[in-house]
């Protein structure tokens, strides 16, 4: 009980500022809707009808998207959540939470969780908003999807808490969220399919493979209809377990003092 007290209150508070961040939660649904609504239409034009992996059928370029799409507002979610942090560790208020006599993992795995469930939250009001624009889903295809994007959101959210970890200053960390954001949301299958990618790039095509963005959005896509794309998800899993791991060694008392 004690320990679900702590996460609560960890969970709580994150919960509490994004509450409060009201142009946060706008900014977030702006950039997946202007992609959708503006952007499709000249993707459409270049690529014509899309083939998604599952059922090898024709869909049209706006529903091939939206699981890229929710992988971006993920991805920015994960990052903001870490630059959250990097605000605290400069008011005193993560030392505060790290002195907290708990193990460091459960420290930072609550963290990690409140700031997925913020992410999820944005995913929900974004289907929620394509479905009224007639871009919807089954019933089984959103329920089959929320493991998927659940992972995912950690997977990215780890991968914040370890940029997190190794970036003292808040304005070193907005530039590096660019530097990884934008490489790893264009470089992957979230936009196109992999084989026209291929047929343009073989060198780009071979990134977007190593790139653990591609394999989130994949795991999303496949599972939106029904399907378990099983490398994806392991290598999702594993990018996680990294991620993870890297953000832990990070945060280890010896590299957190000022000026270490």
């Amino acid at each position: 009980m004690r320990a679900l007290r702590a996460a609560g209150a960890i969970a709580s508070r994150e919960i509490a500022r994004f509450l409060m961040q009201r142009e946060r939660f706008f900014a977030a649904l702006v950039r997946p809707l202007v992609w959708l609504f503006v952007f499709a239409a000249g993707f459409r034009a270049a690529l014509g009808l899309s083939i998604i992996p599952p059922y090898r059928t024709y869909i049209p370029y706006e529903t091939y998207i939206i699981p890229g799409l929710c992988g971006m507002i993920l991805l920015f979610s994960g990052m903001q959540s870490s630059l959250s942090l990097v605000h605290d560790r400069e008011n005193g208020a993560m030392r505060l939470m790290l002195t907290a006599p708990w193990p460091r993992w459960f420290l930072l795995g609550a963290k990690l969780l409140a700031g997925t469930f913020v992410g999820l939250i944005q995913v929900a009001a974004f289907l929620l908003i394509a479905a009224l624009y007639g871009l919807k889903l089954t019933f089984f295809g959103y329920l089959s999807a929320i493991p998927a994007i659940l992972l995912s959101g950690l997977m990215l959210g780890a991968l914040g808490l370890f940029l997190s970890a190794r970036i003292r200053q808040l304005e070193n960390f907005a530039g590096v969220m660019n530097f990884v954001i934008f490489p790893m949301f264009f470089m992957s299958t979230a936009l196109y399919p992999l084989w026209k990618m291929q047929e343009s790039s073989p060198l780009l095509a071979t990134l977007c493979r190593f790139n653990p963005f591609t394999h989130a959005v994949e795991l999303i896509r496949f599972a939106m209809y029904g399907q378990i794309a099983w490398v994806e998800l392991g290598w999702t899993s594993l990018a996680l377990i990294v991620f993870f791991l890297g953000a832990l060694w990070g945060y280890e008392p010896a590299r957190t003092r000022p000026g270490s």
